[in-house]
């Protein structure tokens, strides 16, 4: 379970917020990883050591140092102790134009310094009215993968965010996710193997709900769940004891 806190919280928020996860998630024997604004990282990197709780970054850039003003490279990340880097967010792609080429160059990147990426995919609202839904994740699975070992891509998390539901309190039916699931567990075991297609992890993210969340996590290919509004407050605790009750 991964939540991204996108562009949210104070300094003294987060550092609150982080501390009282580690006490009310204690116990859970699952992967959690919160994925605060850069400016956080640091201190919640201190706070976290030593805990069950994961740290991941909302973003990455391509090359290790340089002319980038803005950007942050994957080796900074690794430096103060990140583990997880989510890449290809649906808000990095449409709102600042990110390509699946600079997704699968990211992907590299990070894999090279170390780094886990979180990959999402997913279709916008006309894209799956336009039953494009398919085509348009095989894509993004495709070109983000590309040149990857197998090894490689064991390395990483994989998350389908239907764009349609993301932020606009729609939820995928458990259905529909579970179907996109299935596709991308089956297109990677072609690319790659029937090992790899079970062994990796694929992520549900699109307005999860503690009361939403219990349908999607009983789907067979849904592993998780890459959280958004709903991992800034008390539903993220509510979000991980559903999953704890189920293992």
């Amino acid at each position: 379970m991964a939540g991204n806190w996108k562009m949210n919280k104070t300094s003294e928020q987060a550092k609150f917020f982080a501390n009282k996860l580690i006490h009310d998630l204690a116990g859970v024997n699952f992967k959690v990883i919160l994925c605060p604004p850069f400016v956080f990282l640091s201190d919640l990197a201190e706070i976290l050591k030593g805990t069950n709780l994961s740290l991941g970054a909302q973003n990455c850039y391509y090359e290790r140092s340089g002319a980038f003003t803005g950007e942050i490279s994957p080796i900074m990340l690794k430096d103060i102790g990140i583990e997880y880097v989510i890449i290809g967010h649906s808000e990095r792609r449409h709102i600042f134009g990110e390509t699946d080429e600079m997704v699968n160059k990211k992907i590299k990147a990070a894999l090279d310094d170390g780094m886990k990426p979180i990959v999402c995919v997913g279709e916008t609202k006309e894209e799956r009215e336009k039953g494009l839904t398919f085509c348009v994740v095989e894509s993004q699975i495709r070109q983000a993968f590309f040149g990857l070992s197998k090894d490689e891509v064991l390395k990483t998390v994989i998350a389908y965010e239907p764009v349609w539901a993301i932020g606009t309190g729609i939820v995928a039916k458990p259905y529909q996710a579970q179907q996109v699931h299935k596709f991308i567990r089956t297109l990677l075991g072609e690319l790659y193997d029937a090992e790899l297609c079970q062994k990796i992890s694929i992520l549900y993210g699109g307005s999860i709900k503690p009361d939403n969340f219990f349908g999607l996590m009983v789907q067979a290919d849904i592993d998780g769940g890459l959280v958004g509004g709903a991992s800034l407050d008390d539903q993220f605790v509510e979000l991980a004891k559903i999953v704890s009750r189920m293992l």
